[in-house]
């Protein structure tokens, strides 16, 4: 079956290709058209492999504008590499195409498919040691990358793009292609690698008026200076959809972390469910998280079951109060405030009750009830921010910065750095009112946090 998956996909870029000039930049016989750098063989199964750091082909004729890039590939032992275009044969000008697909890498915010620097990715679609069909686009403006002809690069190159000195050769020009493994020790395999050139003429014009204004824009400044860009707290609910959060991803690079809602009274209360979910799923570009609801959810779903999500997070809105009545803070009718601040004291017990719960991060975090949210500050006294970020740091758990409400404050976010918390970023949306998260990027320049200082989630294929 996997076989004639992909001799299917193989057949349907050809047969998209029949109204474009069509090059065969390796066909199973020679690498003739290109330049080798380093230790590269042609196999006896029609395949070519390059090995070691540094071993690198350089297409040596042909300059390609607008193209189709298709090619069969696979990483072996963990291999990593590139692939150039509109580049030269000094490889300073152009654009990058990440091969990653080593779950394990520190830099887990680049995986193959990722347009390097501009449009980085946290998942990729394919697996160390399989076959994928990997397609690369530029027309006019847009660039698009496909993996097995599922789109998770789609960026349009603004009239005056945002770029780094270091990364000022990254921009649309015309060029050659070169591909290189940058692996110690792993292998890249290609079957075959295909370009076409579309007679297609792109309206630039509307184009450029689509595109984002990257002198303003704070997603582009992220992936420029190397910082992983993730939503971590994101929902499918009003009227928002897998394929609308995919486009808006896309549009805006900002990578999703979808999370159901999972527990009593929600859309998913059994393992069952959390299976068939993460089933239609897995084929998706997105990071795969669970909100677990209330505190039942702990015995609701098994541990073997919660451990296929990439990660899980949960809050400490609802919690039983002193009298025993089930609580939710952001219900009015269900909070009853009798006395503020020993109010105050029993929120923050419970935060530290629900801290022992086994859970990856704590979001919607330091959540206080209309109307004390109003006195923020003023509740979360010095002594009851240390009492939090003490139990958090021993817990282990990462701390969400909630663009949504706005929380924690910039006090509670430095303590927890100085104490050596992961963070993560997070809309926690109800339904397309998904944000560019300006306030965790406010925090994340007032506390100085940096790529090292985000939760890695456990992905998992």
């Amino acid at each position: 079956m996997k076989k004639l998956y992909i001799l299917t996909m193989i057949l349907g870029i050809l047969s998209g290709c029949a109204d474009k000039k069509e090059t065969p930049l390796f066909n199973g016989k020679d690498l003739n058209l290109w330049q080798i750098m380093g230790d590269a063989e042609i196999r006896d199964d029609s395949t070519f492999t390059l090995y070691g750091k540094d071993t690198e082909l350089i297409l040596e004729k042909g300059s390609y504008k607008n193209f189709e890039l298709a090619m069969k590939l696979r990483t072996v032992d963990g291999g990593k590499g590139e692939i150039l275009f509109h580049t030269d044969k000094t490889g300073q000008k152009g654009y990058k195409i990440a091969i990653n697909n080593d779950l394990s890498d520190p830099v887990w915010w680049k995986m193959t498919g990722s347009l390097v620097g501009v449009r980085n990715l946290p998942k990729s679609l394919a697996k160390d040691g399989e076959w994928f069909l990997m397609t690369v686009k530029v027309e006019g403006q847009k660039i698009s990358v496909l993996i097995n002809e599922e789109p998770v690069v789609a960026y349009m190159e603004p009239a005056e793009p945002y770029r780094l000195p270091e990364n000022s050769g990254q921009k649309l020009s015309e060029g050659a292609f070169r591909i290189k493994n940058t692996s110690e020790q792993g292998k890249l395999e290609f079957a075959f690698i295909n370009v076409a050139s579309p007679d297609s003429v792109y309206d630039t014009e509307n184009q450029l008026a689509e595109a984002i204004d990257e002198q303003t824009d704070e997603i582009i400044r992220l992936h420029q200076e190397d910082f992983p860009v993730l939503d971590y707290h994101v929902h499918l609910k009003g009227g928002l959809t897998k394929e609308g959060a995919g486009v808006q991803s896309r549009a805006w690079g900002i990578n999703y972390a979808l999370a159901p809602n999972c527990g009593i009274g929600f859309p998913i209360t059994n393992d069952q469910q959390v299976i068939d979910y993460l089933d239609s799923m897995r084929s998706q570009p997105f990071i795969l998280a669970m909100q677990a609801e209330g505190r039942e959810w702990v015995t609701t779903f098994s541990p073997d079951v919660r451990a296929e999500f990439d990660y899980v997070f949960t809050d400490a809105l609802t919690f039983t109060d002193g009298k025993g009545r089930r609580t939710r803070l952001w219900i009015p009718e269900e909070t009853w405030i009798e006395n503020e601040q020993k109010y105050m004291d029993l929120i923050v017990d419970r935060i530290c009750m629900v801290l022992q719960e086994p859970f990856d991060i704590y979001v919607n975090p330091c959540f206080l009830p209309s109307p004390m949210n109003e006195r923020y500050d003023e509740f979360w006294t010095e002594e009851r921010m240390n009492k939090f970020v003490s139990a958090l740091a021993a817990s282990g758990k990462a701390l969400e910065i909630n663009d949504r409400y706005k929380i924690p404050n910039q006090a509670i976010i430095q303590k927890a750095k100085d104490a050596g918390v992961k963070f993560s970023f997070g809309t926690n949306n109800g339904g397309n009112d998904l944000e560019k998260l300006s306030y965790c990027i406010a925090m994340k320049k007032a506390c100085n946090i940096t790529a090292g200082d985000m939760y890695k989630p456990k992905l998992k294929l």
